[in-house]
């Protein structure tokens, strides 16, 4: 996400960013490069004018002018304005109310508000601790109903069955009812959409909504419809008191337009953003965050975020504990290593949250494709336990058998043994507590990493 408008800024950025000072006509210059980058990314037309005249109020002032680093100080500046016009801070769910609080969600069809059903569904779950129900009231397309199912199924909430026969209000009643029962703490209602914004599906929404009175009422967007996103999402906020907005297939967004216009169209807050299709692949919008990443600030507090989540901690400890006694690093540690970043995303996940990634030329991020991790993987599964244990046992022949066992050729599997090398030696250094030789070590071992065949 975003990558296009972050290489445009990146590099207006870096024309600023050693400047010990800083004129009206060069802050002009940038920001006429930050009014044209934003609306390559598809951002509405009233929010680059907004974003761009309170840059500019802030910037031709004082502020800048006399700032000791005026540079960093502009940067400052769009960075906090970008933060303002996308919400300032997360915006939780609000649960505060009897059980079952109702969440109802709404939006156009294609716009993947079944999953997102589900991955809210588990996000509540696993992070809030809520015990959850999802019911689809979609009686037009049966195939949801039992989309909806299955979700559930993988996902382990609880399912309210119905059918296309049924009035979706005595659907949602039903499930209201059966929740209480079963003591449910949140109660998710997936919705009918539509392939386009019409009479008839306003209508039937408002009286949804009316008879179930829900306590959250979120509209689904796809985020690669860039302005219509904030068109849409601006309709239905005018047909119904929506409490926010869920913007699904950012992983497929190169331009983000939809975030940075959605909540200054709306004036909802996006609560949340669908990062993958994976079912844990929605993510809490916070703006800072989304801001520091559009200027290629990175954003290392949802990186550590997803480490302290997502990383097996007994296997972590482990291998500390073997690495302080001295013990040999060996293959079966480095496939632990690798299968738990591909579980964060593998390197391209993980690439998107380090700051600087405008700068790296694209040649050298075409190179990342997704499939280093389980191509590495499957080398090291090739080997026999004795190899992965012993790894010094791998000679020309052995190699070449691993080689054709995993599909790949011997070159790779003499790569992956270079950068097993390199991991063994910073482990080495970690474990005599050589921290400054272990960073050297990590920063070599990714400069190898680029070159594995795809």
């Amino acid at each position: 996400m975003f990558e296009s408008l972050t290489q445009r800024l990146s590099g207006t950025i870096e024309r600023l960013r050693g400047r010990g000072r800083l004129s009206e006509e060069n802050i002009r210059e940038s920001l006429r490069e930050v009014r044209i980058a934003l609306l390559e990314a598809d951002v509405a037309l009233p929010v680059v004018q907004a974003l761009i005249e309170r840059i500019k109020v802030r910037a031709v002032g004082q502020e800048v002018l006399k700032s000791l680093t005026p540079g960093q100080a502009l940067i400052k500046i769009v960075r906090d304005e970008m933060t303002a016009v996308m919400g300032a801070q997360a915006s939780d769910l609000n649960l505060n109310v009897p059980a079952p609080a109702v969440i109802l969600m709404a939006g156009l069809q294609g716009a993947g508000k079944t999953t997102t059903v589900a991955k809210l569904a588990k996000h509540l779950k696993d992070k809030r601790k809520k015990k959850v129900m999802v019911v689809s009231a979609d009686v037009y397309r049966p195939a949801a109903i039992e989309q909806l199912k299955t979700l559930a199924q993988q996902v382990d909430v609880l399912f309210f069955p119905s059918t296309a026969e049924q009035k979706p209000e005595a659907i949602v009643r039903a499930a209201i009812d059966d929740a209480r029962k079963s003591f449910v703490d949140v109660l998710i209602v997936d919705t009918a959409g539509r392939l386009a914004i019409d009479e008839a599906m306003m209508v039937e929404i408002k009286a949804l909504h009316a008879a179930v009175n829900p306590i959250e009422t979120l509209f689904v967007v796809d985020s690669m419809t860039g302005q219509d996103a904030a068109v849409t999402a601006k309709a239905f906020s005018e047909a119904l008191p929506l409490t926010g907005v869920v913007l699904t297939k950012t992983d497929g967004d190169a331009r983000g337009g939809a975030a940075l216009s959605v909540r200054y169209v709306t004036g909802r807050p996006i609560k949340f953003i669908g990062v993958s299709e994976k079912p844990d692949g929605l993510d809490v919008f916070h703006p800072e965050r989304i801001a520091s990443r559009i200027l290629d600030m990175g954003d290392v507090l949802s990186l550590v975020e997803q480490v302290e989540q997502q990383v097996d901690k007994d296997k972590a400890a482990k291998l500390a504990e073997k690495v302080a006694k001295g013990k040999k690093f060996d293959l079966n540690d480095m496939r632990d290593q690798l299968e738990q970043m591909q579980n964060m995303g593998g390197i391209s996940g993980l690439m998107d949250k380090l700051p600087g990634m405008g700068q790296i030329p694209d040649a050298v991020k075409a190179q990342v494709t997704g499939r280093e991790v389980p191509r590495m993987v499957a080398i090291i599964n090739s080997m026999t336990k004795k190899e992965r244990r012993n790894p010094a046992l791998l000679n020309g022949s052995r190699r070449a058998r691993i080689a054709r066992g995993s599909g790949m050729t011997p070159a790779d599997v003499n790569k992956l043994m270079k950068q097993f090398q390199q991991m063994e030696k910073m482990m080495g250094k970690l474990g005599r507590g050589g921290i400054k030789g272990m960073m050297r070590g990590m920063k070599g071992m990714m400069g190898g990493a680029g070159g594995f065949r795809m």
